[in-house]
């Protein structure tokens, strides 16, 4: 039997606005190795924990992997009690293998209903008694199935459902059904633990930063530093009371948002509707919604009523969504093809209608439960983050180790040098690990942090909140961002610009108000077409919608109470809305008539439209009408229905910049049950009708912003779902293409049963003029600027087809159109194959699943607790996007001068200890006191509070420790810093009055003395002075002088530091054991080794950031960019057959530019 294995998941999609996929759940196909438990090293590894007074279990509270190892044997994964999971990102997870009884009988039932697949899974293990064996990962359940020989997660027990499944269980399920559902899935819960104080405390303590402390203070009491060693202890323990603060805090905020447990109606086989908690809740309940709605505990698919959803704490997105019935069929369920008639858990359910006796509340299946819900995925995204690829954090860790290093090397030399001196063993031991608490600050990883901490507040204040903190970071990467159309760039209303009708004969004139229409069935589709709906009394919707009901006067009514006079009003037929017509038109005898929705398909934004079916009044007659793209409603009418002119028109009104929708309808049997017709029926055969133009205006702030990113050289990218030529002329409107700039068009078909795929690039019409020089010569040498401009099928196509294109096609395209949700989610991995660190910019709710991908993903949105994506703006217009990236680089450029000011920190006070080692001394107690706490500490703190740069740069900052312009500014400020003490010590030496140390004692206890002052005064100054040469200002921070705590700081401890040198007096000698020298031209000499000292660093620091370094590298010879779109952008430039115009390619062709 194999003892490895995989975590299996053949299931769809996440259901909910972000695709699942392993950004969002992680899970696919990780490697598993299962373990049993042996007794006997078990016991083994109790009495080493014992014999290592506990330190054995602190390295497997680090490295859980070790304690199984140690503990346990493997074994086939049916028999495990433990589990090694290695998931996609290379992280282990060490997990128990669960049993749960299940009751006698239970299975058969729930077997049949499976196919048995759960007879399988709890057939496993029988002896007396049927066990499941399941294990939880990140929340998620994953049970063994026996058929499959591994552990899959348990929705793949209903993922094979089909609509025709769901509308089985509208009778509801038996108790014995429920309580082995119950079982099997576990409670309806996304429960975030909240820990104890006491659990987290014990966590918090062994952590490695507060084991390190721990030692240290072991170590500084053992070497009589009291005084340090008590306030290193003191805040500690307030740093770690404050963590935890923070951390249960952070907690609780989460469990009250995943929480949720209420009471729900269900409906059970017997027909009986029982109120039960919602922890109850499996897959297959059916849930009896009220007309008041209620908070959703669950995701279900709604079968019958409609209701008004508001989604924003999921999506973001502010205006409420109409969920109408799913439509029955045999097709496989899938939440994400299937959203517009799913409920998610979280969302709110404003209202519901139509479903229940009274003509109120609506009836809905349970599908998804606990952490498999659309909400639970997100949550789950929240509470295990994947890695962060970042150069910096990466780059951080091996650099700790480089420090480690040196203290090894500091180590032997302490140890040599004190061996010398006849110290006993104790002695050196203590003196050789002390130097390793100095060369290795256990502080440097959260003194990183301290300029996000600060980023993160002044956002806040901006009204751009955070719940990835280590993203901001990333925002001063970013080189290239994505912007959503509709209501990112544009307004989010519309208004209504003008319609033209058209037939078979063509088109008629433009009218440009819908009102002014000739009744008829144009005015009456208008009036239709749409999800609208009332809320005590007031239409809600999407704004489009309701601006086209607006033009057309007519009012809409929804039934209330006793809806039979209104069905018996339209022939007997279940009334969803009434249309009437204004009072005017009412009079005449044909057109006046009212119109009854009976049936919705609500807007896909997969299938580009959406569908109504009406009844008149009297129900004598039915029509069909839909509503959608263009290009799409055109494809789905008769062919001779379409006026010739179709293209042209459209053509003519996208390349204005005007939204266009079209309008299409048919003739339906009256006598159909309009409650079970399928949406694929009332699509097709339809007879074109019209043109509805609107006119979505640029928000204003939009090309500002545009221009100040072009500026900064970072790439706006617009992905929308409206049409192309639309799209460019929005494009142009806000800057991101140049009025002179040339646009290709980029058009790929994919492979039919007539043709093969081709590839084609075509200037847009206009640059005909010099087509000819562009195609001689090339577009860069040319001299021109050109973008390109795809639409979703081209581009589904260049993925599959031509993907040896994508990648250039990509490093110039500028428009994306017609772009579905997944294919904008898509196009942001494909950018990030290039080396791209990808911005996305939307408003939340299309565009969920392209902002969870990005490195920085923005939702505009009113809902601060949105989890739609890591960064959401309360404004609604993208003059966030320049206030993140000045804050990321602020941050980031923070974050670097604090990594090297603690560097070095620890270098000089390593290399104090060193040389005073060397001169049988150190420093004092109170000496480490006063520069670790009352320098160091108040420096790095106010140094990561300087403000970002009022205008974006073109140039970004770094993100790698480990390059030569660092190592090497470290190198040279260690060796100065060095020279500087040892200059301060051969002066105090050749000195006449100086007076050699007592070789009879070693350490602290020969103090005072005149070697520890002169390198105490020295190494002081250092400290101070340092923190201005790192501190980094232009181009991405103000001017140091504009942090006006730091600098009063400086000026203080420079201050304070001259008086005790200059002038310190008998006190302040005797606390920090300072000799006190009596030739003040001496000690103004030690100040101006100092000022020499800094002025050296500071002088070498401006060198190196004028590129001083680069010399060194450029002894390599040149080497090529490690950005993949960066080199791509060299060998394009330089070919003059790039873009191929007026060409069609196949997939054959060898015209592949190589960049590898």
């Amino acid at each position: 039997m194999e003892r490895r294995g995989s975590v299996v998941e053949t299931h769809s999609a996440l259901p909910s606005p972000c695709p699942r996929d392993p950004l969002v759940c992680p899970d696919l196909h990780m490697d598993m190795q299962g373990y049993k438990w042996v007794r006997w090293r078990v016991w083994l590894c109790r009495v080493a924990a014992l014999l290592s007074l506990g330190f054995l279990l602190i390295v497997f509270h680090w490295r859980p992997r070790l304690a199984v190892l140690a503990r346990c044997c493997t074994c086939p994964l049916a028999l495990a009690d433990i589990l090694i999971i290695k998931d996609t990102f290379g992280r282990q997870h060490v997990v128990q293998v669960l049993t749960e009884e299940m009751e006698e009988g239970s299975l058969e039932s729930f077997a049949g209903l499976e196919e048995n697949e759960s007879r399988d899974t709890v057939q496993l293990q029988k002896e007396e008694k049927t066990l499941l064996r399941y294990y939880l990962l990140e929340g998620l359940r994953n049970i063994w199935l026996d058929s499959r020989r591994a552990f899959c997660l348990v929705s793949v027990l209903n993922e094979d459902w089909t609509c025709k499944d769901l509308y089985g269980f509208q009778t509801g399920l038996s108790p014995l059904e429920q309580s082995s559902r119950g079982r099997m899935y576990g409670p309806n819960l996304i429960d975030v633990p909240v820990k104890p104080y006491l659990k987290l405390l014990f966590e918090e303590v062994l952590n490695p930063f507060y084991v390190f402390q721990v030692f240290s203070i072991i170590l500084w009491i053992t070497d009589h530093y009291y005084y340090y060693a008590t306030c290193i202890f003191v805040i500690s323990i307030f740093s770690i009371v404050i963590s935890l603060c923070e951390i249960r805090k952070q907690s609780i905020t989460l469990h009250n948002m995943a929480r949720l447990v209420t009471t729900v109606t269900v409906r059970r086989s017997s027909g009986e509707e029982v109120c039960v908690s919602s922890e109850e809740l499996v897959p297959g309940d059916c849930l009896i919604i009220p007309q008041e709605g209620l908070l959703l505990p669950c995701d279900a698919a709604l079968l019958a009523g409609e209701c008004l959803v508001n989604e924003s704490m999921l999506t973001g997105e502010s205006v409420p969504v109409l969920k109408t019935p799913l439509p029955a069929g045999e097709g496989r369920f899938s939440t994400e093809t299937e959203r517009r008639h799913t409920l998610f858990s979280g969302t709110q359910l404003i209202q519901a209608k139509g479903g229940g006796p009274g003509g109120g509340g609506a009836v809905a299946v349970v599908t998804s439960t606990g952490f498999f819900t659309a909400k639970g995925y997100l949550v789950s995204s929240i509470m295990f983050p994947q890695p962060i690829d970042f150069r910096f954090y990466q780059e951080s860790t091996k650099f700790l180790l480089i420090l480690g290093v040196f203290a090894l090397l500091g180590t032997i030399y302490s140890f040599v040098v004190l061996f010398k001196t006849n110290s006993t063993l104790m002695e050196l031991l203590i003196r050789c690990l002390d130097v390793v608490t100095i060369a290795v600050p256990p502080a440097l990883p959260a003194a990183i942090t301290t300029g996000t901490i600060y980023a993160q507040n002044r956002l806040k204040k901006q009204g751009i909140f955070c719940i990835s903190p280590p993203r901001i970071n990333i925002c001063g990467k970013v080189s290239l961002f994505c912007f959503d159309k509709t209501g990112t760039l544009t307004e989010e209303g519309l208004d209504v610009w003008g319609v033209i009708e058209g037939g078979a004969a063509g088109f008629s004139e433009l009218v440009p108000e819908p009102r002014l229409l000739p009744p008829g069935l144009m005015l009456s589709g208008l009036a239709c077409c749409h999800t609208v709906t009332l809320l005590r009394g007031e239409p809600l919707g999407d704004p489009l919608e309701l601006k086209m009901i607006e033009s057309t006067g007519w009012t809409l009514q929804e039934p209330e109470g006793d809806r039979n006079p209104l069905d018996a009003e339209f022939g007997g037929h279940r009334v969803l809305a009434v249309l009437r017509p204004p009072q005017q038109l009412q009079a005449q005898a044909t057109s006046g008539k009212a119109v009854a929705i009976v049936q919705r398909f609500p807007f896909s934004s997969a299938l580009q439209r959406m569908s109504v079916v009406t009844v008149d009044s009297g129900g004598h007659s039915a029509l069909a009408f839909i509503k959608g793209s263009p290009e799409m409603v055109a494809s789905l009418c008769r062919a001779e229905t379409v006026p010739a002119q179709f293209s042209n028109k459209l053509r003519s009104f996208s390349t204005e910049g005007l939204r266009v929708l079209a309008l299409a309808y048919k003739p339906v049997d009256v006598n159909t049950d309009f409650s079970k017709i399928e949406r694929a029926e009332v699509e097709k055969d339809m007879q074109f009708l019209g043109l509805l133009m609107m006119k979505n205006l640029v928000k204003p702030e939009s090309a500002t912003v545009i221009n100040m990113l072009a500026l900064a050289q970072i790439p706006s990218v617009m992905v929308t779902g409206d049409n192309l030529l639309t799209a460019v002329n929005v494009a142009k409107s806000c800057g991101m293409v140049g009025f002179d700039h040339k646009v290709i068009f980029v058009n790929a078909t994919p492979h039919t049963a007539q043709s093969m795929p081709t590839l084609k690039f075509s200037l847009e019409d206009g640059g005909a003029q010099s087509s000819a020089e562009i195609i001689n010569q090339g577009l860069y040498q040319s001299g021109f600027s050109y973008h390109f401009a795809i639409n979703g099928k081209s581009f589904a196509a260049l993925c599959d087809h031509f993907p040896e294109y994508l990648p250039k096609v990509l490093l110039r395209a500028t428009v994306f159109a017609r772009m579905a949700p997944d294919q904008k989610t898509q196009l942001v991995k494909e950018l990030q194959k290039i080396n791209h660190r990808v911005g996305m910019c939307g408003d939340g709710a299309n565009d969920c699943g392209a902002l969870r991908a990005a490195d920085v993903g923005v939702s505009l949105s009113e809902a601060e607790a949105s989890v739609a994506s890591p960064f959401t703006s309360k404004t609604s217009n993208i003059s966030c996007v320049p206030q993140l990236i000045r804050e990321g680089r602020c941050s980031l450029v923070t974050s670097f001068s604090l990594f090297r000011y603690m560097a070095l920190y620890s270098l000089v006070q390593f290399c104090t200890v060193l040389i005073l080692y060397t001169e049988k001394t150190n420093l004092s107690d109170w000496q480490f006191l006063f520069f670790d706490m009352f320098v160091v500490t108040a420096l790095a703190i106010f140094m990561g509070n300087g403000d970002p740069s009022t205008e974006l740069q073109a140039c970004r900052p770094s993100a790698s420790l480990l390059t030569l312009p660092i190592l090497g500014s470290l190198f040279i400020h260690t060796c100065m810093i060095i020279l500087g003490q040892l200059a301060a010590l051969f002066i105090t030496t050749t000195q006449d009055w100086y007076v050699p140390l007592n070789s009879t004692v070693t350490g602290a206890g020969n103090l005072p003395n005149m070697e520890n002052t002169s390198v105490f005064a020295l190494s002081g100054f250092q400290y101070i002075l340092m923190a201005v040469v790192v501190t980094k200002g232009y181009p991405h921070k103000k001017p140091i002088y504009c942090n006006r705590i730091f600098l009063c700081l400086l000026l203080v401890l420079f201050t304070l530091m001259t008086w005790l040198v200059l002038y310190p007096g008998a006190f302040v000698c005797g606390i920090l054991q300072l000799y006190d020298f009596l030739d003040m031209n001496f000690k103004m000499l030690l100040v101006a080794v100092a000022a020499l000292n800094f002025l050296i660093c500071f002088f070498v620091e401006v060198l190196i950031d004028l590129g001083i370094l680069n010399c060194l590298q450029s002894l390599r010879g040149t080497h090529e960019s490690k950005k993949q779109y960066k080199r791509l952008k060299l060998l394009l430039s330089e070919s003059p057959s790039w873009p191929p115009l007026n060409q069609s390619l196949s997939p054959t062709d060898n015209t592949v530019i190589d960049f590898s």
